[in-house]
């Protein structure tokens, strides 16, 4: 019980020590609180005197600048209406001044019409006068002198188109002529050498009994295989084959080359022979597109336009071999381009092109030039080389630059001597067609062509101020009527000399 009493009392020693402890202890935290609290009152009311003084120094700094900016704003004002009141006073100066001028410009103005009226009076007493001396009215006097001054106004228009085109050849000419010699030196030229008949030759005149076989059936069967004509007669170890179509004649000399060598000469043979022998030809005619077409180093083209290229070999044009031209006018355009700044390869493409309207496998009713353009066209080729090989007669607006040189080319190849052979009755009547169409003018008296129609002189009895103008017209004349290689040079003859070339 002892043990209990004393633990009893032990423990509510204990809780009243806690008891005690814990009002100590309030207590203590109340005053430090009560502290706390009043320190930071202090703190606070500092703090806050601090900022108001703070605030009151910014205060006055913020309204001493705001004063200063009120003068200088206030003095720029001043400075504005000062300004302002100097310029109205000179607007006003200068408004009086304007006035002044304006009624000094009204007076001048009234005395200009009271001048006016005199000198109108003048002028009709003037113009009375001149009528009655010249016995000409105002209208009449007007239309002579337009009349003097229309004349005067041609014969120094033609003198100032004279000037410009000794001037355009003087710049141009030269230039011109360098990268013609240029590109001509630089491509071989071959004469024309192709004729309407082949000769084959043959080992002995026996030979020529088999070919014509019994009563005539080899040869005419050979004729009728071939398309051609072939003439056996008293020539020696030779026999003629006649046609104009080139493909025929080497089908037939080259059937006849088999079936000597064979023997074997009988009109079935010979229809096996002839169709074989076409075949070669055909083959024959690809292989040598591939072969141009790889020497003048043009790619890409289709496979018919390569077989129209190796056809032309078997064309020729006033006795010029058409592939030869072919190749000579590609050559021209390559080195003329190259000259000015073009691209050489594709004037090589449209010069070695640009026959192809020649070769036709159908008859054609439109001009080979325009056949040429249609068929590129048809076969992809791009539009600059289509409008070269259409254009290089004239028969299509030209739209590039490739254009005018095909054409160039085209004629130089064409006209260079020795390039082509011309039948006698056509190359009679060209120069005949030349002097007549000079003739036709009035006041010309005799014309004469000359260098194989390359020139036309012309005499006449017209003024020295008119022919000029005359030999410019016979040039478009020609031009414009009548088909010719190369150029004519017109010359006009009377005191003085002009010429002028159709080209």
């Amino acid at each position: 019980m002892d043990i209990i009493l004393s633990i009893s009392i032990a423990i509510g020693c204990l809780i009243l020590g806690g008891i005690l402890g814990f009002i100590l202890f309030r207590y203590i935290v109340k005053q430090k609180y009560n502290q706390i609290i009043k320190e930071a009152e202090i703190e606070a009311e500092a703090l806050k005197e601090k900022k108001q003084l703070e605030l009151k120094e910014k205060f006055l700094n913020r309204k001493s600048e705001l004063d200063k900016e009120a003068n200088q704003r206030n003095q720029k004002m001043q400075s504005y209406e000062n300004k302002l009141k100097q310029r109205e006073l000179t607007l006003n100066q200068q408004n009086d001044e304007i006035q002044k001028k304006q009624n000094e410009v009204e007076s001048q103005k009234i005395n200009l019409a009271k001048q006016q009226e005199k000198l109108d009076v003048l002028i009709n007493d003037q113009r009375s006068k001149l009528e009655a001396i010249s016995g000409l009215t105002t209208e009449e006097a007007r239309e002579a002198l337009v009349e003097s001054l229309k004349d005067e106004a041609k014969t120094q228009a033609q003198q100032y188109i004279n000037e410009i085109m000794d001037e355009a050849k003087m710049t141009a000419n030269k230039e011109a002529k360098k990268i013609v010699i240029q590109s001509i030196q630089r491509v071989a030229s071959e004469t024309a050498v192709e004729n309407s008949v082949s000769v084959f030759h043959i080992e002995s005149d026996e030979v020529k009994g088999r070919v014509i076989g019994r009563e005539g059936r080899n040869i005419r069967a050979l004729e009728a295989a071939t398309g051609t004509e072939i003439v056996v007669d008293d020539t020696p170890e030779a026999i003629v084959i006649s046609a104009f179509d080139p493909i025929r004649r080497e089908i037939c000399r080259l059937a006849l080359h088999q079936l000597v060598a064979d023997g074997r000469i009988h009109p079935a043979r010979i229809e096996e022979v002839v169709a074989k022998v076409k075949k070669q030809v055909e083959d024959e005619i690809v292989e040598t597109g591939k072969r141009t077409c790889i020497d003048m180093g043009v790619h890409g083209l289709h496979p018919e336009l390569v077989r129209i290229v190796g056809k032309m070999k078997y064309r020729s044009s006033y006795g010029q071999n058409l592939l030869q031209h072919a190749r000579e006018t590609a050559n021209l355009c390559a080195v003329m381009a190259a000259e000015l700044g073009l691209n050489p390869k594709k004037a090589r493409r449209a010069g070695l092109l640009h026959d192809i309207g020649k070769v036709p496998d159908e008859q054609i009713e439109i001009p080979h030039a325009l056949y040429g353009a249609q068929l590129a066209e048809k076969y992809k080729e791009k539009p600059d080389i289509c409008n070269a090989i259409g254009a290089h007669h004239d028969e299509m607006e030209m739209t590039t630059l490739l254009a005018p040189i095909v054409q160039v080319c085209d004629a130089i190849s064409g006209a260079r001597p020795g390039a082509r052979r011309e039948i006698v009755e056509a190359y009679l009547k060209r120069l005949n067609d030349l002097e007549n169409l000079a003739a036709s003018y009035p006041g010309v008296t005799k014309t004469y062509a000359i260098q194989a129609g390359r020139e036309l002189r012309v005499a006449d009895k017209i003024s020295d101020k008119e022919i000029d103008a005359l030999s410019a017209d016979i040039a478009k004349k020609i031009q414009d009527e009548m088909t010719y290689p190369g150029q004519v040079k017109i010359t006009v003859i009377r005191e003085t000399r002009a010429v002028a070339f159709a080209k």
